[in-house]
């Protein structure tokens, strides 16, 4: 079965939230440890600095991925 380019966006922006989340609350526990104090709204923003480079790197390497597939089924 192959999956569409839709499917993929999908699923990279999935993967995307999903790690979004978890860093903000990583973030959130990890930083005072080190003694980083932001608020919230640096954190948010930290976070939103690496999602396009996630969602770009999610999407490419499932696209890779599928096209490796598609070429050893052939």
């Amino acid at each position: 079965m192959k999956q569409s380019r839709t499917m993929s966006m999908v699923e990279a922006a999935a993967n995307v939230v999903v790690g979004y989340v978890l860093a903000i609350a990583t973030q959130i526990v990890v930083f005072p440890w080190f003694g980083i104090e932001t608020g919230l709204a640096e954190h948010l923003t930290i976070g939103l600095a690496f999602v396009g480079v996630s969602l770009a790197r999610g999407y490419l390497l499932r696209r890779l991925f599928e096209a490796i597939r598609m070429r050893s089924a052939e």
